[in-house]
């Protein structure tokens, strides 16, 4: 049995309001040629296939599109299984009916876990999804007592312990926070105060678990408890991550051996960092210019329309920070002899960059004086 493991798609996502949907298409084209390439018997995704519990309209249909290709076209099974940014009901629509096609949906919770033994070139496996479900799904579930994601994992994991696989592989897919796993500014909290966290020694017993909701691949506890991480960077905290999918295979006593197929990306994500001149100097050879970026400007004076002079050089600049500014605001009292010079040093600056000459004395004076004179109105207003 061989098989891809990813999770966390997102399809619908947006990254500071730029959509990221030909972003996404080009990489699960990518997904589905490397299980063409490696000649896999499944792909899985262990939750948040889409963005949204109610997806737009675009990313149905780019989901569709994937899931002709790989069951339809490809006759590779495909197993998906709801996260916490899914519409359990909504993903999970008619999915019973789709079953003899290759394409397994495990949507809501239910009381009943139906494992999934697939048929492999090599030999086959038993896959058991338990889509993502916070303490008070499983109660209402299970009518149990449960006041913890762990308690609740442990309360899912008892049918998968119970489970004849009659000697075959057991493969868990779940979506759930690790404790001790790596975040990510874009992974959405499962719960406040860490009662969202699952320990992997729950998890070990099994012979390869694929995990979703951490975007960054990593394993925890054992090798063979893994997250394969988000198909594609959805925050600039995740700039250094480097992104795959993983490939898994067991060999013949059903130890799972895994490789990290990297993905390739039509614009990275990252971090640029210096003075403006600079930033446009270096722009006119940046080969990646086309990167989505967020800038951190150092210059500590004012500047005219510096988004756009950033986008003339980086089309895909989506947020600007003027960290030089802040760390002077910071060192400066707020007296009114502080703040009048700060607003007199601004606006020489803003002229300056505007009619390309410094102000004359007697301009100087002028604004010195509507300065004076607007701080008294505010003082009788």
């Amino acid at each position: 049995m061989k098989f891809i493991h990813t999770s966390d798609w997102h399809i619908g996502r947006q990254l500071h309001n730029q959509s990221l949907l030909d972003d996404q298409r080009s990489v699960l084209n990518q997904i589905v040629e490397l299980a063409v390439k490696h000649d896999v018997d499944a792909v899985i995704v262990a939750g948040d296939i889409y963005d949204r519990s109610i997806p737009p309209a675009n990313a149905v249909a780019l989901l569709d599109e994937v899931v002709n290709r790989l069951v339809n076209e490809l006759n590779i099974a495909l197993i998906m299984i709801a996260g916490n940014h899914d519409g359990h009901e909504r993903l999970g629509f008619a999915s019973r009916q789709m079953i003899d096609s290759g394409l397994h949906i495990v949507g809501p919770l239910t009381k009943t876990l139906t494992p999934i033994e697939l048929k492999g070139k090599q030999g086959n496996a038993v896959f058991y999804g338990l889509p993502y479900a916070d303490p008070a799904t499983v109660r209402h579930v299970f009518d149990c007592e449960v006041s913890t994601h762990e308690q609740a994992m442990v309360k899912l994991l008892e049918q998968v312990h119970e489970h004849d696989s009659k000697g075959l592989p057991k493969v868990v897919l779940s979506h759930c926070f690790l404790d001790g796993g790596s975040e990510s500014e874009s992974e959405r909290p499962l719960s406040i105060g860490g009662a969202d966290k699952v320990s992997p020694a729950l998890f070990t017993p099994f012979n390869y678990v694929a995990l979703g909701h951490l975007h960054g691949p990593q394993y925890k506890g054992a090798q063979h408890v893994r997250y394969s991480g988000s198909m594609l960077k959805y925050s600039f905290s995740e700039q250094h991550q480097k992104k795959s999918v993983t490939l898994v295979e067991f060999d013949d006593d059903g130890k799972a051996q895994f490789e990290l197929l990297p993905l390739t990306t039509k614009r990275d994500v990252r971090i640029v960092e210096g003075e403006l001149a600079k930033l446009l100097e270096i722009g006119k050879t940046d080969l990646n210019r086309d990167d989505y970026l967020m800038v951190r400007l150092s210059d500590k004076n004012a500047i005219l329309d510096a988004m756009g002079k950033l986008r003339s050089v980086y089309p895909n600049v989506l947020h600007l920070e003027r960290t030089g500014l802040m760390s002077e605001k910071g060192k400066v009292e707020l007296s009114r002899d502080h703040i009048k010079k700060g607003e007199m040093d601004m606006f020489s600056d803003f002229f300056a960059q505007v009619s390309g000459d410094s102000m004359t004395q007697a301009q100087h004076q002028a604004m010195s004086t509507a300065i004076d004179e607007l701080h008294k109105a505010e003082c009788t207003s």
